[in-house]
């Protein structure tokens, strides 16, 4: 066995050996996979193999098209067996809601590349003629997908990654896995050891194990999945063409032909851990381990299915096969950097794994050779998981991931599992007066007040929470509101060499006075976007860094990777001790002085600074910035004295007309301002000069990432950011981002965020779209929910473009 390789992945399941593959095609063959047992062991080769062109993510149904468009090529590309089933998909609604999520879907097919279509129930049974139709409002049918043999695939990533140079070795079990001296990692094996640059934990059910080894976690939990497989069934025997997978949330249920048999597949509502005995954990030496089946747990799914394909009901079961596979808490792979490493990388915790084998492996591959993916990878990096998800968390959240397979996630929808995991001390104040809270990093956030014990009626059109949420602005616009936002991530950056540090990392010149403030973005050596801060400069030496929530744990890793050896320079995580709240709108100085002897005057408190002042007999520190746009403060406090704080404002604004206000509003009053998000505008696919940010970047001095912002500024780019107002001419629906953008016929660009402007009664957008149609004035079209709605590209915001109320 070779001693030294660039890259070790650790297990060969259908993830591991689709990093193999996209790693050898990107150059990096000099790469070692290693196998406990046979390829395809753990719940590569129990897999019923199916792939579909439908999910609700968008970038997640662009890992799943790229396995699409792989698969029915890969026996050509390596000569081994793959058994590639065309047959298409079918996926079932039964409610309008559920119609409107296929909408949504087929709405940024076209910019993904797989062709769909809403089909009638008429046309569904067309399509496929052994279908009961009853009570089926729609379906959305997907062409490009269907199935494959799961051990077929992953072989054949195998020998293709062998063919490409990379070594595989299998019946090998690791050990452990040690970080070196030099910063590369030894892999300790049951044949010897190996160093590598880089180690990649590609070991499906047996993930959490090696996680351990490496020094981390990861957060998936072992689910029991059973499938049957009936008879031959004569009705297929006799007809040529194959029927399509289907996929039904009535049954909690896919279905399809095996053969001429037939296949379903069952997620039970009452969901079961793998190895409950042992902690849902496998054994370390077992390879190919199924569970005893439990008929009587799935019958009444089975008996649904029956009546939806009435042909299986009399065929008998010839095979029952119960299976484990990882679950994660929000369904998606854990894909990228482990956090808190130099060169560790997870890829697994795939619960659709043959169908994401191949893009998880492609992208990730991108990633690790070129510093960036080409897709934005935000939803699957791990690091959008934190310390919060321990053990319980996870395992709540997966069984609930597990439950809700085929249910429909409406926007709005608030899954109940693990919480609170997160919240700050005015959770059960603000909840008891009728705050609805969504979640964000494990952080509980208001979403919205519901003040009359209306319960919110989910879904993709305006609902009844409508004129709450202009109530909401309303206030902050005219009177003044008030927000908990503790869900920041902060930091503070203390020491001689703090502000060169910043400097570095940050395309933003930092605060050169004390008291100032920097909206700054954190790129990665090729340009592209991986972070924006806001950075206070609270001393000479002492610098306050806010984030969204999300970013915790991949800033603290941009803060690791940037130290040079030898700055004086601390970096401390405060994100827990210390609660925020916004205060906003024209009455906010009057509110905030009734209970500060601070002068909050313009002459002695400008927009953008901040500063140490008492508030309630509580030292915290304020600053004069805010994601509304309007006139307020965040004030930032010792969490433990946050209802202190609260109740001082609520009653000091009691005569000003004070409201709560949630995230709801601050979506609708951040696009009145025309305020770009992180991870919807900015993300990792794109530089600073697509994303039209270059005011924040001062080329005048060196940083990360500063070669590459030049590049792309001379050489030109495909795609601007733009924000346009929707004519949605008498429409009830406002996007949200994903939706195609089109030129004449031409599907030419995709939205990123949008929603309603409460306070200007416009419906906004942003968009990525190509540079001509980027000049004020110019108009395309966007699809919502199925229908073409105009949109006008707008040159500043359609609210206080020129600050006079923050400044005011």
């Amino acid at each position: 066995m070779k001693s030294h390789a660039r890259v070790g992945i650790i297990g060969g399941g259908v993830m591991g050996a689709g990093l193999a593959y996209h790693l050898g095609l990107e150059g990096w063959t000099d790469t070692v996979l290693i196998e406990k047992g046979e390829l395809t062991s753990g719940s590569t080769w129990h897999a019923a193999g199916q792939c579909p062109s439908f999910i609700g993510d968008y970038n997640m149904a662009k890992i799943h098209h790229y396995s699409n468009t792989l698969y029915p090529k890969l026996e050509e590309l390596t000569g081994q067996y793959v058994s590639w089933h065309g047959a298409g998909g079918l996926r079932i609604a039964t409610t309008p809601e559920e119609v409107d999520w296929f909408r949504y879907v087929e709405g940024f097919a076209p910019n993904v590349g797989f062709h769909m279509e809403v089909v009638g129930p008429d046309r569904a049974r067309e399509i496929n003629p052994f279908l009961n139709t009853d009570g089926i409002l729609a379906c959305a049918w997907t062409t490009m997908d269907g199935h494959i043999d799961p051990a077929g695939v992953c072989n054949a990533m195998a020998k293709g990654a062998r063919d490409l140079g990379v070594t595989i070795i299998r019946h090998n079990r690791v050990t452990d896995v040690s970080r070196l001296p030099t910063g590369e990692w030894k892999i300790h094996t049951e044949q010897g050891d190996i160093t590598v640059e880089h180690v990649v934990n590609a070991a499906g059910c047996y993930a959490r194990e090696v996680a351990t080894m490496m020094g981390t976690t990861a957060p998936i939990t072992n689910m029991e999945h059973h499938y049957i497989v009936t008879e031959a069934i004569q009705a297929f025997i006799d007809r040529e063409e194959e029927v399509p997978v289907m996929r039904d949330p009535w049954a909690s249920s896919y279905y399809r032909q095996e053969q001429k048999s037939g296949l379903v597949g069952i997620y039970e509502w009452e969901s079961t851990e793998a190895w409950r005995d042992t902690n849902n954990s496998p054994e370390w030496d077992s390879e190919n381990e199924l569970f005893s089946d439990a008929l009587d747990r799935i019958a009444p799914y089975i008996e649904r299915v029956f009546s939806r394909m009435p042909v299986y009901a009399d065929a008998g079961i010839k095979r029952i096969v119960n299976g484990a596979i990882p679950h994660t808490p929000d369904g998606n792979p854990l894909l990228g950097p482990a956090g808190g490493l130099d060169n560790a990388w997870m890829c697994c915790g795939s619960s659709i794994g043959i169908a994401q084998g191949g893009g998880c492996g492609k992208y990730l591959a991108q990633w690790m050779v070129h510093g960036d993916a080409e897709i934005n990878m935000a939803g699957v990096d791990p690091r959008r998981f934190g310390g919060y998800a321990d053990g319980a968390y996870t395992a709540a959240k997966s069984h609930q991931d597990y439950a809700h397979m085929y249910a429909t996630h409406l926007p709005g929808d608030e899954r109940p599992a693990a919480r609170p995991a997160r919240a700050s001390t005015l959770y059960e104040k603000l909840k008891a007066k009728g705050a609805v809270h969504t979640e964000a990093f494990g952080w509980e956030r208001p979403k919205w007040f519901s003040l009359d014990g209306r319960e919110e009626e989910t879904g993709f059109r305006r609902n009844n929470t409508h004129d709450v949420v202009a109530a909401e602005c309303a206030a902050v616009r005219e009177r003044v509101g008030i927000l908990d936002l503790s869900s920041f991530a902060k930091f503070e950056v203390t020491g001689r060499d703090a502000g060169a540090f910043l400097d570095r990392i940050y395309a933003n010149r930092m605060p050169r006075k004390v008291g100032g403030i920097t909206l700054a973005h954190r790129l990665g050596e090729n340009g592209r976007i991986h972070g924006e801060s806001t950075v206070t400069r609270l001393a000479e030496e002492r610098y306050y860094i806010l984030s969204g929530a999300a970013w915790e744990v991949r800033d603290e890793d941009g803060f690791r990777e940037a130290r040079i050896e030898g700055e004086d320079i601390s970096v401390e995580n405060v994100t827990d001790h210390i609660g925020i709240l916004v205060l906003a709108g024209p009455r906010a100085r009057d509110v905030l002085g009734a209970v500060t002897d601070a002068d909050l005057s313009n002459e002695a408190f400008r927009w953008l600074t901040g500063r140490g002042i008492n508030v309630a007999g509580i030292d915290l520190v304020a600053l004069r910035v805010n994601y509304v746009g309007s006139l307020g403060w965040e004030l930032h406090c010792p969490m433990n004295r946050m209802p202190e704080l609260y109740d001082a404002l609520w009653a000091a604004g009691q005569k000003h007309g004070i409201a709560d206000f949630g995230t709801y509003a601050l979506n609708s009053l951040r696009m009145e301002k025309a305020y770009k998000g992180m991870a919807v505008e900015m993300t990792n696919e794109i530089t600073p000069v697509e994303a039209d940010i270059l005011r924040f970047v001062r080329l005048e001095k060196d940083f990360q990432g500063k070669a590459a912002v030049q590049s792309v500024q001379q050489a030109g780019h495909a795609a601007q950011l733009v924000y346009a107002e929707v004519d949605l001419a008498g429409g009830n629906s406002d996007p949200r981002g994903g939706e195609p953008v089109f030129d004449g016929k031409d599907c030419v660009g995709v939205t990123t965020s949008g929603g309603y402007g409460h306070h200007t009664g416009k419906s906004l957008v942003f968009a990525y779209v190509p540079p001509a149609l980027a000049v004020p004035g110019s108009s395309f079209a966007i699809e919502i929910l199925g229908e073409r709605k105009t949109c006008t590209v707008l040159a500043d915001a359609v609210y206080d473009p020129e600050n006079s109320a923050l400044k005011g």
